[in-house]
């Protein structure tokens, strides 16, 4: 983030001034969203409790389309006192810095200046109006008569326990679990012991509500923050659910393998639902169902390494990242998916494996990984792997291939360094790999010795800052950068001064125009250099939940 600075104020302020004019006249009509600076910024975040803060550019095209829903949300929460924010980075260098920004769009909550953490919600209006709902209430809200009905329905899924205010243990455990999982569920809990007779159930009683399937699940296991965790995690998912941007996120993270229906209308949605539903009903906790639009989000079956013909089914093991794809040549029934379930359970199904050829010979000083030479190349050696899981469509991948190329040289070329350092890539598009890939480019360290605990890359993609990194997280410490030489200074020429044109001999059009032109120059470097440093979020992160 070193190189943000360099972008002088001046030319900061050229760039808004001339993408001012571009655009035409600033947004009409009165805006919930509050736009701060730097002379704003820290008052803003003091008087409020709470505050959602988006961290933009202009160029970016995510930022564009979250700005609506961003919109919206803004309105929906001005009634509940949670003011939503955004400050401009491209105008707020400094600002942005600060606060650690490194793609586009970035989501803080704050609760003071000193006090910030990342919205990891999705971006739609409801979801950005459910989590911020959350964050606004203590991690357990407690209830009585006049407030169970109303919090019940507060959001789709809610979580209350019923208590003894002298059960000190369980209430701590209860609390627990509320503050690790605050952002995925409304917990809240009551001592009173008519509104749990009320609901069936006796204290110490836990109870999940849902707008969804049976409505309510009665937790019935050991009371302990793991099983109370994953009770709300399995209970939490509808039975046949359907996977979309809201909920991809959600069964990736849930460490249960996923079975995709793919459907390209209701009828056959409706059927196939029927069908599966009773296997679904057995697995339950074990693997969840889901449908998924096959109009819409049709590509998705070749990352499952599925025809896009329709219907069809697959499961995907999320830790592991391993597809299963049901032969295409049969048709979907109860049976033959309970079979093809019961078997994958019993290990009786090897995944489908998607590679590329494994390259010959090895071209360059950037090796060329692909799924059949991953855990050659990655794994089963003893040296520092750098591996970049690209896109060949992504632009920002195109824009980091030759400095990757640079870096690799960097020890390629070096005899020293050869044995113990390799950079390498992988089109993640066109090979399995065993690691789910948000967005593109994505880099990881596979530092020998702790090959099952890579770390990412969250740094500026430049020669030395990844050569800094290769050296900090490294086992062997190589330090192979050198920086450049400083260009040597040249004297300064003089020349003649000129006559000064008339007025009359430079029209007042031609100083415009050039002026116009000299500020749109600027803007272009400046605009170049700001991309280079902090990534357009289409590229740096939730790619494939977009696509979906």
């Amino acid at each position: 983030m070193k190189h943000f600075k360099e972008l002088t104020t001046a030319v900061l302020t050229l760039l808004a001034t001339v993408a001012y004019a571009q655009d035409g006249e600033a947004p009409s009509g009165p805006s919930d969203v509050n736009v701060l600076g730097k002379d704003t910024f820290d008052s803003f975040v003091k008087e409020h409790p709470l505050v959602l803060a988006e961290f933009y550019a202009p160029w970016c095209g995510h930022c564009k389309a979250l700005a609506p829903e961003y919109e919206d949300a803004a309105t929906k929460l001005k009634e509940k006192d949670i003011p939503l924010a955004k400050v401009d980075c491209t105008v707020e260098a400094e600002l942005c810095e600060k606060n650690g920004v490194q793609g586009y769009p970035t989501l803080k909550i704050f609760r003071g200046p000193e006090n910030s953490s990342p919205y990891a919600g999705q971006r739609k209006s409801d979801a950005i109006v459910s989590y911020m709902t959350k964050q606004a209430l203590p991690a357990v809200s407690l209830l009585d008569k006049d407030t169970i009905a109303e919090f019940k329905t507060a959001d789709k899924i809610v979580v209350i326990a019923y208590l003894s205010p002298d059960d000190k243990e369980k209430n701590a455990t209860f609390t627990s679990v509320a503050e690790k999982l605050r952002d995925s569920f409304l917990f809240g809990a009551t001592s009173d012991s008519a509104l749990a007779e009320a609901d069936s159930v006796k204290a110490p009683a836990i109870v999940l509500y849902k707008t969804f399937d049976e409505g309510k699940t009665v937790f019935d296991g050991e009371f302990t923050a793991e099983e109370i965790t994953n009770f709300a995690t399995v209970a939490s998912t509808p039975l046949m659910g359907e996977v979309g941007p809201e909920t991809y996120s959600g069964y990736m993270a849930a460490g249960l393998p996923l079975a995709y229906i793919f459907v390209d209308g209701e009828e056959i949605k409706e059927k196939l639902t029927a069908a599966i539903r009773p296997i679904a009903e057995k697995y339950k906790g074990k693997i969840n169902f889901a449908t998924i639009d096959a109009v819409a989000y049709g590509a998705h079956a070749n990352n499952l390494n599925l025809e896009t013909k329709w219907p069809a089914f697959a499961i995907q093991d999320t830790t592991k990242n391993l597809k299963y794809p049901f032969d295409q040549e049969k048709e979907i029934t109860e049976t033959s998916i309970s079979e093809f379930v019961d078997a994958f359970v019993a290990g009786k199904i090897d995944p489908s494996i998607k590679s590329e050829p494994i390259p010959e010979t090895q071209e360059g000083p950037v090796h060329v990984v692909v799924a059949n030479n991953y855990e050659e190349l990655v794994m089963d050696n003893d040296k520092d792997v750098l591996l970049e899981f690209y896109a060949p469509w992504c632009g920002h991948c195109k824009n980091l291939a030759p400095k990757y190329e640079e870096l690799a040289a960097l020890y390629f070329n070096n005899p020293e360094y050869k044995d113990k350092v390799i950079v390498a890539k992988v089109d993640a598009t066109a090979n399995d790999v065993p690691v789910e890939i948000q967005g593109f480019p994505t880099i990881k360290m596979y530092a020998a010795g702790a090959k099952d605990l890579p770390i990412d890359y969250a740094g500026s993609r430049t020669v030395e800052d990844l050569a800094t990194f290769i050296k900090t997280n490294g086992k062997y410490k190589v330090d192979a950068y050198v920086a450049p030489p400083p260009e040597p200074e040249t004297e300064e020429e003089t020349e003649e001064p000129k006559a000064e044109k008339s007025a009359e001999e430079t029209p007042v059009g031609s100083a415009a125009t050039a002026a116009t032109e000299t500020v749109k120059e600027a803007v272009k470097k400046a605009t170049e250099a700001a991309q280079a440093v902090v990534g357009d979020d289409d590229y740096v992160r939730n790619s494939l939940p977009e696509e979906l």
